[in-house]
Formats: C-alpha cells, sequence, structure tokens
C-alpha cells in the first residue's frame, strides 16, 4: 500500500517511515502542508491512506485536512498530541476517517492504517465491481464468504474466513498477532493467542497450502502470494 506520510520533523518520519515500510507500506514523506496537497494531484501516485500530523510549519494541521477531502476520498489519520474531545470532533467533522493522539502506540497506528484501508473502497475497484481476490490457485469471494482452491471449495468457519480475507486483502504485509486478534475476535490478545495459533494451523491444513500463511517470528502472520 501507498502511504503519503505528512510530518514536518525529519527525525520522527524518518523512525515512523521504517517502521512502516519494515510492514509492507510504500511511505512518501511531505515536510509540509503544500507538500501533501502536491502529493495528491490527480496525475500523482494514488494513495491508500494519509497520516496527517497537524502541527505543520505552514498551514494549519485541520485547515490541510479539509483542502485533502475536497479533492480526494483517500483515507486520513490525524495524528496529534491534542487529546481533548472537542478537537478530536472538530478533525472527524472536517472529513478524518480516524484520529490517533501522541505518544501512541505503533501496533495500534498499524491497526488503524489497516482498519480504514479496508473500510474505502477504491474507486477504480469500486467501478469494476470488484468483490474477490485472487491469489493463485486461492480464490476468495467476499460479498458470498466462499473459498475455493483450484476450483474446490473449501469449508470454513467464519473466523477462519475472517481471518484469510484479512491477511488476503494485504498479500506480504505483516499483520501483528495484536491486530489480527483485535480485528477477527474484536478482543484484546490476553488468553486468545493459543486460539489464533489454531486457526492458522486449521486454515493451512484446510486449504493445503502450508507455506500460504508464513509466521513472521515475535511479530505475527503474513500471507505470501503464490506464484
Amino acid at each position: 500500500m501507498r502511504l503519503l506520510l505528512v510530518e514536518d520533523d525529519n527525525h520522527v518520519a524518518a523512525a515512523l517511515s521504517a517502521v512502516l515500510k519494515r510492514h509492507g507500506f510504500d511511505v512518501t514523506h511531505a515536510r509540509s502542508g503544500e507538500e501533501a496537497l502536491q502529493a495528491l494531484v490527480p496525475e500523482g501516485p494514488g494513495f491508500g491512506v494519509v497520516l496527517l500530523d497537524l502541527g505543520l510549519p505552514d498551514q494549519d494541521g485541520y485547515e490541510v485536512c479539509g483542502k485533502i477531502r475536497k479533492r480526494t476520498a483517500t483515507p486520513v489519520i490525524m495524528v496529534t498530541a491534542r487529546a481533548d474531545v472537542r478537537s478530536r470532533i472538530h478533525g472527524l467533522n472536517l472529513g478524518a476517517d480516524d484520529y490517533v493522539v501522541k505518544p501512541y502506540d505503533t501496533g495500534e497506528l498499524l491497526a488503524r492504517i489497516h482498519a480504514v484501508s479496508r473500510r474505502t473502497v477504491p474507486e477504480d475497484a469500486a467501478a469494476a465491481g470488484e468483490n474477490e481476490l485472487l491469489l493463485g490457485p486461492v480464490h476468495i469471494e467476499l460479498p458470498t464468504r466462499r473459498v475455493t482452491v483450484d476450483g474446490t471449495v473449501v469449508q470454513l468457519t467464519r473466523k477462519e474466513f475472517d481471518l484469510l480475507a484479512l491477511l488476503a486483502q494485504r498479500p506480504g504485509v505483516v499483520f501483528r498477532r495484536e491486530q489480527i486478534i483485535s480485528e477477527v475476535w474484536r478482543t484484546s490478545w490476553e488468553g486468545t493467542g493459543r486460539t489464533l495459533e489454531v486457526h492458522v494451523a486449521s486454515l493451512r491444513a484446510k486449504l493445503r497450502m502450508p507455506a500460504l500463511i508464513e509466521t513472521v517470528r515475535g511479530v505475527g502472520y503474513r500471507l505470501v502470494a503464490p506464484a
């Protein structure tokens, strides 16, 4: 996924960009509101998410958010030290999709990025009516929750399908264990780790593709798209 990081502090941007790149993101760094708006011109590269810091040197971050929303439907996550409810409401009313308060946990930030990107259907995908994921012999139909491998239907439980669909929407991207538990089971990590491991093992067995879901030691899992 292409991500636009709007952050005037080069040290913060460098550290965050390194983390995002390790998780499969293609990061473009804008140091000001004007740079961000220039990057979002129609003929420019498309972005999956804009990560917008509100403390910008040239323009008020809220103003930049409003301008971004007028020219694109790309999801915007505001990042700020302002924790009061009024500031959050103001940002959301301007068109932000989410609001993260500093200091934040990197795992939570990654989970929020994936969450807003899944809620937003890309315009080209919507126009094409894409509701399917094709990963080599694996065919996932999202509306019907149907999975086939080489044309043969594979019966999955609800959570098995949710887990597979989550990983398959971002092939190659590492999903942290905590993030998967939050997204699929809607709960916290404590006491649920073994459940995740069991579901991963079950998916590998049912799909008869052990290498499809790779364990990233100490972090989580990622889906390796078959050739």
